[in-house]
């Protein structure tokens, strides 16, 4: 077997989980593996080795493999920018924004794109173990299909189907899924997966019987449901609401199109922080730093805030002596304008913004792309003498200008300072994501924030390795893989 298809139910099944477990799996028995999904629609997205830009679930999922990500793992990635409209990247460059409709017809021209890429994996790998998209049973979507059985049927490639039992009704999410399929779709899956299972198994056995006699298809196994277990998500914000010892309150506004926000997994993951997403019209409560997010639609989103009263909660939070950070959107918003000359967002026109930083910030038809690497220049601890270590990526079109009035926050290795310190040390803005992620970095920032006495280590690269094999021994376990043509 050449390549697995992945597909659910529905959103948020437990596909890109699933795909990212079973390419440590076999990374782990020494096969050449990698990660493809056809086409993705999220928010969160990653910097590729080739300087293109792919979900951040095939990121994750490419270092289950022990690869560096590659804009072939996902060739067609849409970022909605509204209800009805999505900037459309291929190969890992920006090339249009369009309304659904449109996108739906040019599903026939990015099938291409999608092969090209799938073509080059299975040159180079042994394996290719596929993602699709939401829910095989989009009868709406059938036609021109890439996600999902459209392209499984293209490259005549094997397809197993997850449900998350969680959500309820996991036995006729399953019939129905097979049952909505074309005849030659349903002979090409080769059984289930029942994810998400808390109980005693021997009290769903009945229903698996069931299950199996009526669609003539195995269920492969139940993942049991992993407890404190994490992995970057793909789109959807997770709550965190384990116990905590805290020492330090953190509010994030949930903007409309919120990006990027795994740049907050390892504040959540802390012990000893409490840091909260916000929906705007909630009630603030009160904290110790306020993070602006990135967002798809900056100047958008910025209204959303002025209109829920945010401007006037971060002029009172830092009035009380709080502290504020801006990434990549959140940064733009912090200056005192975002000028969309060519529209590039959105209608053309300029915003201004919340005024605490004398920055200018112009939105650029080409979107910066890079994965950087320098040094902290953030020194609240006076003791601090060694240079920290930092490294994330960019992801923006927009290019600020009066960032030499303020101390910088990073001196890259290429020799460009990034980012701004206010005189007071109040705020900070910055276009790197991922600031949190090396342990130096994140216990430095953290001593800004104003935590003390706490744990300050946090090593998201270590936890994701620890995740990934988890769920790895989890499969293990419970999957039985001879149905697929790989034994232990």
């Amino acid at each position: 077997m050449a390549c697995l298809m992945i597909q659910g139910t529905t959103s948020d099944a437990g596909k890109s989980v699933l795909v990212a477990g079973i390419c440590r799996m076999l990374k782990r028995r020494g096969i050449r593996v990698a990660p493809f999904k056809p086409q993705n629609m999220a928010l969160n997205s990653a910097v590729t080795v080739n300087g293109g830009e792919i979900g951040r679930a095939q990121a994750v999922q490419a270092q289950a493999c022990g690869l560096q990500p590659h804009t072939d793992m996902n060739p067609i990635l849409l970022k909605p920018s509204s209800d009805i409209g999505v900037q459309v990247i291929v190969h890992g460059k920006a090339i249009s924004n369009m309304q659904a409709r449109d996108y739906y017809q040019y599903k026939k021209v990015a099938m291409s794109f999608v092969l090209e890429s799938y073509q080059r994996l299975q040159n180079d790998y042994e394996m290719v173990v596929v993602e699709g998209a939401g829910s095989s049973a989009e009868v709406n979507l059938r036609e021109n299909d890439i996600a999902n059985m459209g392209f499984a049927e293209a490259v005549d490639c094997p397809v197993i189907i997850v449900a998350d039992i969680d959500r309820g009704g996991v036995f006729a999410h399953l019939l129905g899924t097979l049952q909505v399929l074309s005849k030659s779709e349903r002979q090409r899956v080769r059984g289930f997966i029942i994810n998400r299972f808390r109980g005693d198994l021997a009290l769903l056995q009945p229903g698996i019987d069931w299950l199996e006699a009526a669609t003539g298809k195995p269920v492969l196994g139940v993942i049991p449901y992993l407890k404190n277990f994490h992995l970057d998500a793909e789109d959807t914000i997770k709550i965190k609401t384990n116990d905590k010892d805290v020492r330090l309150r953190i509010v994030v506004p949930v903007l409309s199109r919120i990006s990027n926000h795994t740049d907050f997994d390892p504040l959540q993951l802390h012990p000893n922080i409490d840091c909260q997403f916000v929906v705007p019209g909630e009630v603030v409560p009160p904290t110790d730093l306020i993070i602006l997010p990135g967002t798809k639609n900056v100047r958008e989103d910025l209204e959303l805030l002025k209109q829920h009263g945010w401007d006037q909660v971060v002029l009172r939070h830092l009035r009380y002596g709080g502290k504020l950070l801006g990434i990549c959107g959140g940064y733009q918003m912090l200056g005192e304008t975002i000028i969309d000359p060519l529209g590039v967002e959105g209608p053309p026109g300029t915003s201004q913004g919340l005024g605490l930083l004398e920055l200018q910030t112009e939105l650029k038809e080409h979107k910066q792309l890079q994965r950087v690497s320098g040094f902290l220049l953030l020194h609240p601890d006076s003791q601090q003498k060694e240079p920290v270590p930092i490294a994330g990526y960019e992801i923006h079109c927009g290019i600020s200008s009066g960032t030499d009035h303020y101390t910088p926050l990073v001196r890259l290795q290429s020799g460009r300072y990034e980012g701004v310190v206010s005189d007071d040390q109040s705020i900070i803005g910055t276009y790197i994501h991922g600031l949190f992620d090396m342990p130096d970095a994140f216990s430095v920032l953290l001593d800004w924030a104003g935590l003390s006495n706490g744990q300050k280590t946090i090593d998201l690269n270590q936890i994701r390795e620890q995740q990934l094999d988890r769920l790895a021994d989890c499969l293990e376990e419970h999957i039985d893989f001879s149905y697929l043509g790989f034994d232990h």
